[in-house]
């Protein structure tokens, strides 16, 4: 691990005054950094402001009323009428939840397009009386960033993966693995050691009984996009699954460059996926992430 990215200058979260500050501040860049992402993913889609139906605002790292969504309507001149659907509390899984909801929505309203906007500015969180393992390991993994995603329904034209079928599961009494605890001073991590283990008893079935359901098998794979946990994340995946040498190269180098940015991580690797290693037409990706609940979604792509 590398190098960070961090919304304000390093001397700057000294002075901010608790966690009425560090929201404060959470706002007013997730409004900045969410209408860049915006703008350009669009840009990228070829796609218009008016053109978008319905826009899915993640976070887990700031709160807002009104939602950081409403905020951009009128700045990214999106149509009044735009279904709005902030989501709190998903995590690290929020990425891959996102793109599923997404798909889920696109399938009643074919010739629609939807967005979804991950902001994390996990900095912002960060508890300087707390000195618990948790806490410290926290403060060396995470980092911020956003990323947007721009989905078209079936009946428009649309260039990119095509989604094929996406699977939740919440794994019983795992809630105390993960999470925040929210106190005056705001958001204290919650990381259980357990997290490598729930991963090794249980993802590994998901998976392979998820690609069975369509045909597949890991090895039909052509590529892995995986949420960056952290490296003993990342490992337990590999040796779970059983995954070839440097399937998960591009969520190790994410990693490295930019930390765990929570929900906004996965959309990172699949940008990266889209741009350095494009599988080839007709073959199949799994994108995949893990968060509180302890839960994960994966989500079948088709190139």
């Amino acid at each position: 691990m590398r190098t960070r990215h961090m919304v304000l200058p390093l001397e700057e979260y000294a002075r901010l005054d608790g966690f009425g500050g560090a929201n404060d501040v959470f706002i007013r860049a997730a409004t900045d950094l969410g209408a860049r992402a915006v703008r350009g993913a669009l840009r990228t889609a070829g796609l218009r402001a008016t053109d978008v139906d319905l826009l899915l605002f993640t976070s887990v790292t700031g709160i807002a009323t009104p939602s950081i969504d409403a905020r951009l309507v009128g700045r990214l001149g999106l149509r009044p009428d735009i279904k709005r659907l902030p989501v709190f509390g998903l995590g690290c899984v929020a990425g891959a939840a996102g793109i599923a909801r997404l798909h889920d929505y696109l399938r009643g309203w074919p010739d629609h397009v939807a967005v979804l906007l991950s902001v994390e500015l996990c900095t912002l969180t960060f508890q300087r009386a707390d000195s618990s393992p948790a806490n410290l390991i926290a403060t060396g993994l995470f980092g911020d960033g956003a990323a947007a995603v721009v989905a078209c329904g079936a009946g428009r034209s649309a260039q990119g993966p095509a989604v094929v079928a996406t699977r939740s599961h919440l794994y019983p009494d795992t809630g105390h693995a993960m999470g925040w605890e929210v106190g005056s001073s705001g958001f204290r991590v919650v990381l259980d050691p357990v997290v490598p283990e729930l991963i090794r008893r249980n993802l590994a079935g998901d998976v392979r009984g998820f690609l069975d359901e369509h045909g597949l098998k890991t090895k039909d794979v052509t590529a892995w996009i995986c949420h960056p946990g952290g490296p003993r994340i990342l490992h337990t995946i590999t040796e779970t699954l059983d995954l070839p040498a440097g399937a998960l190269d591009l969520t190790w180098r994410h990693l490295a460059e930019a930390g765990n940015l929570s929900s906004s991580s996965v959309l990172h690797v699949l940008r990266d996926t889209l741009a350095r290693r494009p599988p080839p037409p007709g073959s199949h990706g799994l994108l995949l992430a893990m968060g509180p609940g302890f839960c994960c979604e994966l989500v079948l792509l088709r190139w």
